[in-house]
């Protein structure tokens, strides 16, 4: 199957990157780290919170063998800009069956901060939901079958169930190549999950000629739920962009609206990418070059939404935008 070239691709008129970006990165762990990104950020109990997926060990054992060291360490901060980490990781999985958690996504519900991660086992990829109080202390509510990653939880019951936007790995029924879509999946307790549909397509994507999946737990509006996804292009042409002998996929941020009362309904949907790599952090200098990916969203009672994002898969940076300009970008 060959795949039309997507071309330059270009951020939206209305996010703004913050000047102090990354705004955390492996120089700022106080303990041995190569590579800091993909977070999950929330507000809990009055502080900002990250959990931050930590690839450790030296930068010369990273290169060795990328992604053979990972856990999730814990950041807070008290103006979603200034991060002081912890002493220690605060959560990982590592035993005869598990190899590593990575790629947390949080939200906050009833009170209560539960957090989604990815697991890659000996017997394929599965998506997990955990609950905590205090970050030291995690329950793991399920674990999902192979294979599954990238999921993400709304803030609230809708229609009576939880319920979460998940990417399944969908090779053999899609022709043997990636063609992964976004799809939703309704639950009464986090455990079990069913009632499955498919949200949002690749080839409903402009920009997107390889995949798209959650990024960011969506966020209520007044006019729906505002949703991240992280959507993905493949250029053959592209050599060598990052630590590897080739890598030519390049990740950006898209952007849709969900209906309130039926989230399995997409009632706006950006025809652009809200953002795309442009900076040096995001083009230059990291794991895998060109790649964007948003792990947190932050309604802040101005209207300013905060966006947290991996870069790279080296940093996390911030870029922030007026919800009622990222609306209009979906019902246009």
């Amino acid at each position: 199957m060959t795949l039309p070239v997507i071309g330059l691709l270009t951020s939206s008129q209305v996010i703004r990157r913050h000047p102090l970006n990354p705004i955390l990165d492996a120089e700022k762990v106080p303990y041995p780290t190569a590579l800091v990104f993909n977070a999950g950020v929330t507000k809990f109990n009055g502080k900002y919170v990250m959990v931050f997926r930590n690839d450790y060990g030296s930068l010369r054992e990273q290169r060795l063998e990328p992604f053979s060291t990972t856990d999730l360490g814990i950041a807070y901060s008290q103006d979603g800009i200034h991060w002081e980490v912890g002493p220690k990781p605060c959560f990982k999985m590592n035993d005869e069956e598990n190899i590593r958690a990575y790629d947390p996504r949080l939200t906050v519900i009833d009170g209560r901060c539960y957090m989604c991660f990815a697991v890659d086992t000996k017997h394929g990829i599965r998506g997990g939901i955990a609950v905590t109080d205090d970050f030291e202390h995690f329950e793991v509510l399920s674990l999902s079958t192979p294979d599954l990653r990238n999921m993400v939880l709304f803030p609230e019951k809708i229609g009576g169930n939880y319920v979460r936007l998940e990417r399944p790995f969908t090779v053999y029924s899609r022709g043997g190549i990636d063609r992964f879509d976004t799809w939703i999946s309704e639950s009464p307790d986090f455990v079990y999950w069913g009632n499955s549909n498919l949200l949002l397509a690749v080839e409903q994507v402009p920009f997107a000629n390889d995949k798209i999946g959650p990024a960011a737990p969506p966020i209520r509006t007044d006019k729906g739920w505002l949703t991240t996804f992280h959507a993905v292009d493949i250029d053959p042409s592209r050599g060598k962009n990052g630590w590897e002998p080739a890598w030519k996929k390049r990740y950006t941020a898209g952007l849709m609206l969900l209906d309130l009362d039926n989230p399995k309904k997409v009632i706006g949907l950006y025809q652009d990418p809200l953002l795309a790599p442009e900076t040096s952090y995001e083009t230059d200098g990291g794991f895998r070059n060109h790649v964007i990916f948003p792990g947190g969203m932050i309604h802040e009672p101005t209207g300013e939404v905060k966006i947290y994002y991996g870069s790279a898969d080296a940093v996390v940076c911030l870029a922030t935008a007026h919800v009622d300009d990222l609306v209009q970008l979906c019902l246009k």
